[in-house]
């Protein structure tokens, strides 16, 4: 006989489920402002559970007894354990042709009237919170694809999470991950990995060698001394204040060519943010000012 699952009295509220530790409200404001401070992301009361789960983890592999000990500890200043809460604090979704408008505009349009017009034969791309890198490879294999072999592509791919950017540089994923690319460009752009391996695909090294990874905090002073073609920063600044949003979309104004292209995420938009751009289609907008 199944036991009987105890109700609480009519009236009355059950007693939450008991956890390993506590996240005081005092604990969790103050990852909601080291977050805010370290990486322009706002984490909402609705966040609550999902810090404890994220950060649960370091707590025990720190061996840590509370949120509060954690914090103090973050508080010190050290820096591995900075980039491990902000890595654990990160969202990272993404695929390979994400949004696949962008990258058929990129082909149809963007490309052909950059060739056309650029007399150096130099494309400077910039993939901003790249993830593990399935946006950088889709562009390299657009670029690849399109861009004539005498041209010089630089294609920067960066993330504020370390370890998404070392899964992207190394370009390993799993056989699933690619099943919505084309056959054509699966046989062209992946080794399938056999053995130990089995199930596995790396991207081909002509295309890693397209791209340089590197970590970068998009609130932090940008290391470039050139101008962009063209940018993505996709599903990015839905973390981020308005007032932050500003700040970074006046930056890559300043960042792109005085025609380039910036493209957004889905859920995203300029309006009321910058007045530096123009909407050409679906989330893809081009400096004017």
């Amino acid at each position: 006989m199944e036991a009987e699952t105890a109700r609480a009295p009519a009236g009355t509220t059950a007693p939450a489920p008991s956890r390993e530790f506590e996240l005081t409200d005092r604990d969790f404001s103050f990852v909601k402002q080291f977050i805010a401070r370290e990486a322009g992301i706002e984490l909402s009361d609705a966040k609550r559970n999902l810090v404890y789960s994220r950060l649960v983890r370091r707590l025990r592999a720190l061996g840590l007894p509370s949120f509060s000990a954690y914090c103090s500890y973050l508080e010190t200043g050290n820096e591995e354990e900075l980039e491990h809460c902000v890595n654990a604090l990160t969202t990272n979704l993404t695929a390979f042709f994400r949004e696949p408008h962008h990258f058929e505009f990129l082909e149809r349009e963007l490309l052909p009237r950059l060739l056309r017009e650029k007399r150096e034969k130099e494309l400077r791309v910039w993939s901003a919170g790249c993830s593990t890198g399935e946006e950088p490879y889709s562009l390299a294999m657009v670029l690849a694809e399109r861009v004539p072999e005498d041209w010089n592509i630089k294609l920067l791919a960066t993330d504020l999470d370390s370890s998404v950017v070392a899964t992207g540089a190394a370009g390993e994923y799993a056989l699933d991950r690619i099943t919505g690319i084309s056959d054509a460009r699966r046989k062209r752009w992946f080794l399938r990995g056999r053995g130990p391996r089995e199930g596995q695909v790396r991207v081909r090294q002509e295309l890693r060698d397209m791209i340089t990874f590197r970590r970068l905090n998009l609130l932090d002073p940008w290391p470039f001394r050139n101008r962009f073609d063209f940018i993505f920063c996709r599903n990015v600044v839905i973390y981020f204040s308005k007032d932050t949003q500003r700040a970074l979309f006046e930056r890559y104004a300043d960042q792109l060519q005085t025609d380039g292209h910036l493209f957004i995420g889905h859920s995203e938009t300029l309006y009321r943010v910058s007045d530096r751009f123009k909407l050409l289609g679906s989330t893809i907008y081009q400096r004017t000012g």
